[in-house]
């Protein structure tokens, strides 16, 4: 049985992360990681980003394992036992620990239909395969408006494909963006050349010759329509990976439920990244939060805390997307439910949105604004009251 002082569940930006933070505070302490993945860590973003911009795909990999870690890849771990302090993978191998780290992300939600036919976009395999698809095929459905479905959509229309967007919401994004900002990018997108199918699910796939016919249906009219296209790609959200953490006994609640500390409900198992619950002081609420800055900043500070330099995780993390030429950074609770200010600088172009809840700042959006998402979480932490005269102005651009 192989035993590490560190051992870490999940091969993803955090478990990369959190083996950095191990050795700001131990150089020598053996660490493990397991990863269902068989390739190394890497970056996630570019998969939807940079990838589709002419950066090298080489330039993704995150170089683990020149920081004297055992990378076991491949591997799903089964079992979590907290009595032997022991992890048993899907090859019967059994790893013992002294400290364990749960960084293990989310599964990607599935249609009830469509098999592997659909990819559902997440890892560099999904990457591989949609590229290659794209060399292949000219008409591609993306099926989800949100944070993955924008970014694949615009992608893929950048690489001259065309594009049908399909999703039950109003507009793109509309779950975190004002009503009128979602209305200017659907127009935004169509400009673009996708087309979209707003208000609608897709409730059947078939093969149809060399490519797929989606059938989808509306929900308040009733009509269905078809579209014949080459491929087809899902982001409709993740679901977080607790069921180790659950079979084991830790708590659970909207992801594994961890301390300031990131310690579960077992002193020497922590989590980390997608799947962490963690509390925020300056939203005053318990977080789950599946972007890059948390999991690079939460599996450091992991990292150190399994290591014995543990800090408090008070962090409130960022995000950022790009859509075509259009780009932003949001800190906070974006809820297009919420009351919402707008400051734009030029309307729809350079801009602030300010979320609030009981006049306090609960969200800020920096639409094409950079470098002010400190600024942003300084002010989500004030207590307020604030009116939406007094945000005019109140982050330059």
């Amino acid at each position: 049985m192989a035993h590490y002082t560190y051992l870490i569940v999940g091969g993803g930006m955090t478990g990369d992360a959190a083996v950095r933070g191990i050795r700001e505070a131990d150089p020598q302490g053996s660490i493990g990681l397991i990863s269902a993945e068989s390739d190394p860590p890497y970056n996630r973003p570019p998969l939807s980003k940079g990838l589709w911009k002419g950066k090298p795909l080489d330039a993704i990999w995150r170089k683990t394992g020149s920081l004297g870690v055992t990378l076991h890849l491949g591997c799903k771990v089964q079992i979590l036992s907290l009595q032997n302090k022991s992890v048993t993978d899907d090859q019967g191998t059994t790893y013992s620990f002294d400290k364990l780290l749960l960084a293990t992300g989310g599964t990607p939600r599935r249609l009830s239909f469509g098999g592997d036919d659909i990819v559902y976009y997440r890892t560099v395999d999904d990457y591989r395969r949609l590229r290659a698809a794209s060399e292949r095929g000219q008409r591609f459905a993306v099926i989800g408006g949100g944070f993955i479905g924008s970014e694949v959509a615009a992608a893929l229309a950048m690489s001259g494909k065309r594009v049908v967007m399909i999703f039950p919401d109003a507009g793109v994004g509309a779950r975190i963006f004002p009503q009128d900002l979602a209305q200017f990018v659907n127009d935004y997108y169509r400009r673009k050349g996708v087309e979209l199918v707003i208000g609608d699910t897709v409730v059947s796939l078939e093969r149809r010759g060399d490519g797929w016919a989606l059938k989808t249906r509306n929900a308040q009219t009733a009509r269905e329509q078809e579209s014949l296209v080459d491929g087809v790609v899902a982001g409709i959200g993740i679901q977080p990976n607790v069921g180790l953490a659950q079979a084991a006994g830790l708590q659970v609640d909207n992801g594994i439920v961890v301390d300031d500390f990131l310690r579960t409900s077992h002193s020497d198992i922590y989590a980390a990244g997608d799947v962490a619950s963690f509390f925020n002081p300056a939203l005053g609420k318990r977080l789950r939060v599946e972007h890059e800055d948390n999991a690079l900043t939460m599996g450091r500070y992991a990292g150190r805390a399994m290591a014995g330099q543990g800090a408090p995780y008070h962090h409130l993390p960022y995000f950022y997307s790009d859509l075509f030429e259009l780009g932003y950074e949001a800190v906070g609770d974006l809820d297009s439910r919420l009351e919402t200010v707008a400051d734009w600088m030029e309307p729809y172009q350079k801009g602030v949105i300010y979320y609030l809840q009981g006049g306090r700042v609960r969200g800020v959006l920096l639409w094409n604004v950079w470098d002010q998402v400190e600024a942003a979480r300084r002010l989500i932490a004030e207590p307020g009251p604030f009116r939406p005269e007094d945000l005019k102005g109140r982050l330059p651009g």
